[in-house]
């Protein structure tokens, strides 16, 4: 996947690109994630053909915090 220069225009906008060996560890890291900062949420998670793990991909803006309810 490309990182779009959109996507990083500005300090404080980041793409994290996470691999772990299963897609419940990246949905637990993006949840984390998600908790913290303003994010693109939980994003879809997928593995690549004759390579290790399983990837996702997170979007997040750390200038501005979660909101909680």
């Amino acid at each position: 996947m490309r990182i779009d220069e959109q996507q990083i225009t500005e300090p404080g906008l980041v793409v994290l690109d996470v691999t772990a060996a299963d897609e419940n560890t990246i949905r637990a890291v993006m949840d984390s994630l998600q908790q913290r900062w303003a994010t693109s949420g939980i994003t879809p998670v997928w593995r690549a053909a004759g390579e290790v793990g399983a990837r996702g991909r997170v979007y997040a803006d750390i200038r501005r915090h979660a909101i909680t309810e």
